[in-house]
């Protein structure tokens, strides 16, 4: 499902913030944040933006220049929203009136969950995959492999309800960047989050798949599952990496998702634990397990999501999934979603 960077949505909730004269904290989908005071009441429609959108420079953002102003070579010029604290209040996103949008509201009514990315001119904040070298691309993820993106609870409260009696598991989200191996026909490839990668010195992901015989494990623990085209998908991890908040000596791959190419499937938790342990290969950390998710609010799986590493650095977050997947009507693909660990924002 794409993510709506930018879209129309009801304000929930509005709350003051102790100490605080010209700002409170207003709840949007499942998101906190501040907000000019009596800007909005409850039940009000608003702009929602969320976490990581980056908006152009125009007049009508120029206040958040002092705070979120970015220039770089890659994205150019815009603003740039993470999750801030204003007065011990954590801030995800941006809520704003309808008036910043370019009609007339008196003629054309928007609707809740209307996309406004587009016509706002916002685009999701991207760097480099990997800052120790990018490799050469010589072409986006081949035969339709998924790209690894999961929905912040946050953004879609409602995926909570679809895991309703599912047996579920929560795994630890790893901090590096998602690499996907694959082998298909006898061909044995490498990509990244958006491209495929050349065999060559320049590709760090080759460097490591090549050093650590990934080809010859895959074969093996693809066959003790009865497959032939599969897809290895995972968390590349190591120095150079985001932070290396993992404090790994030499880069690690922590492989979270399998896919039988053949029908394009994802398979279970158990299939996963299977091949890596055939296979040789670590997989993500399985925190928790069990028969029915007990988390029932946002506010209890942010809570949930909080931790740390070994390392003894802020984990990034969790990933909750069923142990068997599962169509989501709201994904509109396979039932999952993300947490993501407000300390790690914060520090981050």
């Amino acid at each position: 499902m794409e993510r709506k960077l930018a879209s129309v949505q009801k304000i929930l909730n509005v709350e003051p913030i102790e100490g605080a004269d010209r700002i409170e904290v207003v709840s949007v989908l499942g998101w906190k944040c501040v907000a000019k005071k009596g800007e909005f009441r409850i039940d009000d429609l608003c702009v929602y933006f969320e976490v990581d959108s980056f908006l152009p420079v125009c007049k009508k953002f120029e206040f958040l220049r002092n705070s979120c102003y970015k220039n770089n070579d890659l994205m150019g010029e815009g603003f740039l929203l993470k999750t801030q604290r204003f007065r011990g209040q954590i801030s995800q996103g941006l809520a704003l009136p309808l008036t910043v949008l370019p009609i007339n509201t008196e003629q054309d009514t928007p609707q809740i969950g209307d996309d406004a990315t587009e016509i706002l001119g916002v685009r999701k904040w991207s760097m480099p995959e990997v800052a120790t070298g990018s490799g050469t691309a010589i072409g986006p993820i081949p035969y339709g492999i998924p790209k690894t993106d999961e929905i912040r609870v946050q953004a879609e409260p409602c995926l909570i309800e679809e895991f309703k009696s599912i047996p579920y598991y929560i795994s630890t989200k790893m901090d590096g960047t998602s690499v996907t191996m694959y082998l298909i026909d006898g061909k044995f490839g490498v990509c990244g989050r958006n491209f495929e990668y050349a065999d060559n010195e320049k590709c760090p992901f080759w460097k490591f798949a090549h050093k650590n015989e990934i080809r010859k494990k895959i074969e093996a623990g693809a066959a003790i599952i009865g497959l032939k085209n599969i897809a290895v998908q995972g968390e590349f991890c190591g120095e150079g990496i985001q932070k290396n908040r993992l404090k790994l000596f030499a880069p690690n791959w922590f492989v979270f998702t399998l896919i039988d190419i053949n029908i394009h499937r994802r398979l279970g938790l158990s299939a996963m634990q299977k091949f890596c342990e055939t296979a040789g290969l670590d997989y993500v950390p399985i925190e928790e397990t069990g028969e029915q998710l007990p988390y029932t609010t946002v506010a209890e799986l942010i809570e949930r999501a909080r931790g740390k590493y070994e390392s003894g650095h802020h984990k990034e977050g969790i990933v909750i999934r069923p142990q068997e997947p599962t169509y989501s009507r709201i994904a509109e693909g396979p039932l999952s979603m993300k947490v993501i660990n407000n300390d790690y924002l914060l520090k981050g």
